[in-house]
């Protein structure tokens, strides 16, 4: 059975307070209020949910796709399905699904209706629990729109509280400009080396044209002079390395990331190599 987590339901006291509010430029609350302007756009657009009554058709259709959301419900035509297809037409980069059956619930362990959307970058699940209060169209966009973490994700006071309750507790920042004539390149460079290490470490791209950025790039003791640049950071104990690049390259985002997961390894035999010697 497919392990059930309920939105919201991590443990923030892993993070760091001051990590918490410099990342996000207010509180995580704030944040998780803010609507993306996704949530307002036009409702039009052709229908695209997905009907998916059999386990091993779910399993392709979550695979398949980055960020993929699935609607448990026992009656494929209530109303909280309509205002699911609405939904499913505003954010037309994400694929939706609907299954009714009761094996694919049980499976997935959902006894209620449920919204889960999954996630590639962090193997991980969000489910909004459909019955716990009125849930509407914008309400489920809020919380896709939260919780759409990627193999790389744009950091905003809207993804920032899904960022914090990620199951990564490694994250990689990559501070850049997005306005640049190199930044597609850069970004192409990322993902490849996002790809060698998804489900390890959270990767997320920084433009340091948003006002709120400001913040993140002072907590780790950088100055536009010196991007692009990484930081990767250990949210548990804010064991944090910084790079200043002339260039992104797979290469060297590569050797970074391995160079301080090394060093973090190091650090956790030490302890294990002194009560061995202290056994002897």
């Amino acid at each position: 059975m497919v392990k059930k987590r309920q939105a919201g339901t991590m443990d923030t006291s892993v993070f760091p307070c001051l990590f918490v509010i410099l990342l996000a430029g207010s509180s995580p609350s704030g944040c998780a209020e803010d609507n993306s302007s996704a949530s307002h756009k036009t409702e039009g657009g052709a229908e695209k949910l997905v009907l998916l009554n059999d386990i091993a058709d779910v399993e392709a259709f979550i695979s398949g796709a980055e960020v993929a959301v699935v609607g448990f419900f026992q009656e494929p035509e209530s109303p909280e399905v309509s205002q699911l297809r609405l939904v499913a037409a505003r954010i037309p980069e994400v694929p939706f699904a609907l299954s009714s059956s009761s094996a694919v619930r049980e499976h997935y362990g959902v006894t209620e209706a449920t919204l889960t959307l999954f996630r590639r970058a962090d193997k991980d699940r969000r489910d909004l629990n459909m019955e716990s209060e009125e849930i509407d169209a914008d309400k489920m966009s809020r919380f896709i729109r939260i919780n759409e973490l990627r193999l790389v994700t744009e950091y905003n006071p809207t993804t920032a509280v899904g960022v914090l309750h990620s199951s990564l507790l490694l994250h990689l920042l990559l501070f850049t400009d997005k306005k640049s004539s190199e930044h597609p390149e850069r970004m192409r460079r990322y993902r490849e080396a996002a790809e060698l290490f998804e489900g390890k470490i959270l990767f997320i791209l920084v433009d340091i044209n948003l006002k709120s950025n400001e913040q993140v790039m002072a907590y780790f003791k950088l100055k536009k002079s010196q991007l692009p640049a990484l930081a990767i950071f250990h949210t548990p104990d804010e064991k944090r390395d910084v790079l200043p690049l002339e260039e992104v390259s797979i290469e060297r985002v590569k050797d970074f990331c391995n160079a301080f997961l090394q060093k973090m390894q190091k650090e956790e035999d030490k302890p294990e190599e002194k009560a061995f010697n202290e056994e002897l």
